[in-house]
């Protein structure tokens, strides 16, 4: 007798109900009244909680990831000209509700909260890594102006999500990115 959903359908079932009520919502229940299921499936395929956010954070990473591939499609000399790539991309309406889980994420880890504590450097430290990597110069230069940038970007993606987007258009203006 097999499960009626897959690990990767329950992981799509989770990270769509993070997205609605966010990662501190989130249990195994309220998965599983999303997809129909008992809640013994979703304990099935993530034995415990910080399994399945673990999951989910690394899922919505890739989201990031995917969202931000559409801008880093080619090397660039500093932060600014990655920031001038960049900012086009992300400041839409719809790269909004994947930003706004990272913030979330990235809120329940400084607060310590566990898995959070642990998994959010990591998945900002691989952005870092990743974005580096569309960095001309040597490592510590490019390591520098990856960081700049995403200090940056994370700095105006919250304002926008916290104070709209005229707010943050204003600022990316001001810095000369847009």
């Amino acid at each position: 007798m097999g499960h009626k959903h897959t690990k990767a359908q329950i992981l799509e079932g989770a990270l769509a109900a993070a997205f609605e009520d966010g990662l501190s919502q989130l249990t195994f229940g309220r998965i599983a009244k999303r997809l129909g299921i008992s809640d013994r499936i979703v304990v099935y395929y993530f034995p415990t909680k910080d399994e399945l956010i673990t999951a989910v954070v690394s899922a919505m990473g890739l989201r990031l990831q995917e969202t931000l591939s559409r801008a880093f499609t080619s090397p660039a000399k500093d932060y600014l000209e990655l920031l001038r790539t960049v900012w086009p991309v992300v400041a839409h309406s719809d790269a909004d509700p994947v930003f706004a889980l990272f913030f979330e994420a990235n809120g329940l880890a400084t607060a310590g909260r566990t898995p959070y504590h642990s998994l959010v450097p990591a998945l900002v430290e691989a952005w870092i890594d990743w974005a580096s990597g569309f960095i001309e110069g040597p490592p510590t230069h490019r390591r520098l102006e990856a960081e700049t940038s995403i200090a940056i970007i994370d700095g105006l993606l919250l304002l926008r999500l916290l104070s709209g987007p005229e707010a943050a258009d204003r600022v990316a203006h001001r810095l000369g990115i847009c």
